[in-house]
């Protein structure tokens, strides 16, 4: 059973990903399709959100990883203070933890755009800008099949709109502007 990440060749991720029933979401299939995403996600340093197509399973999930949400509170506390603070931050900086987002429903995005760089784990070393709702409301159950709504701005709000598009076959190479291949330096 591998985490490994499909590329954008695979057909998996080019069709509309099946909704999980409600009465599935504890069973041992899906709580393992949510680890092995979980443990793909967590190898790719810089990817901060995965969705179930994206390592082979054609379902309703994407994942959010905590990176995502201590990148954006540590752009919030650079923007918001000095260096002081900056240290402050640190030292009581909250435990984030992997958030599970199962048929996920987009219910308002906002009127207002901005062209935002993005890349995909599943197009590597791909890069381009898209154009996204700064604002999205979104609905879907978690890990527990408990039903939730999350509002979110900027980056959250982009990693929403970025993995329903996978849900539903796009990859943001179809929306891009701009694509440039920037391959990681190389590493010591």
């Amino acid at each position: 059973m591998t985490s490994e990440i499909v590329q954008k060749e695979d057909k998996v991720l080019r069709k509309m990903a099946k909704e999980v029933p409600i009465s599935d979401i504890e069973s041992r299939k899906i709580q393992t399709i949510i680890r092995r995403m979980q443990k793909a996600l967590d190898k790719e340093d810089d990817g901060v959100a995965i969705a179930a197509p994206q390592i082979g399973e054609s379902l309703r999930i994407f994942v959010l990883s905590k990176k995502i949400f201590e990148i954006m509170d540590e752009e919030k506390a650079s923007k918001k203070s000095k260096r002081e603070n900056l240290e402050e931050f640190e030292k009581q900086k909250p435990e984030y933890k992997d958030m599970v987002f199962i048929n996920p429903e987009i219910l308002k995005t906002s009127k207002e755009k901005k062209m935002m760089e993005e890349g995909c784990l599943s197009v590597r070393w791909l890069y381009g800008k898209v154009e996204r709702s700064q604002k999205t409301l979104i609905k879907a159950y978690n890990e527990n099949g408990k039903l939730f709504t999350m509002g979110g701005t900027g980056l959250l709000s982009q990693a929403f709109q970025h993995e329903t598009d996978h849900l539903n076959g796009v990859m943001f190479i179809d929306k891009a502007k701009n694509l440039k291949d920037i391959p990681p330096l190389e590493q010591k």
